[in-house]
């Protein structure tokens, strides 16, 4: 599974953008489900966010759904975290 998050916004409107690949990893499965829960809760399109918030693109496998501060789940506050982290 090819995970992606590209966020976008805040006060330096400084863009981010990593990816994480799941192939092979003891933890795919936990990948997995936490993607399927921040996707199922994301919109097709760009959502209204706050002033200097930030704007999130959640790719998975093809699949993108977008997101906004301060409106996120805690899966997709969770995804984000770990992508930004993980694929930086």
């Amino acid at each position: 599974m090819r995970i992606e998050v590209r966020r976008t916004g805040g006060f330096a409107g400084i863009e981010r953008h990593a990816v994480v690949d799941t192939a092979g990893r003891p933890d795919a499965c936990d990948w997995q489900a936490l993607a399927e829960r921040a996707l199922a809760a994301g919109r097709g399109a760009p959502p209204l966010g706050v002033p200097d918030g930030f704007a999130y693109e959640i790719t998975v496998d093809g699949r993108t759904v977008h997101c906004a501060d301060p409106r996120l789940t805690e899966d997709q506050r969770e995804l984000i975290r770990r992508v930004l982290k993980e694929g930086a």
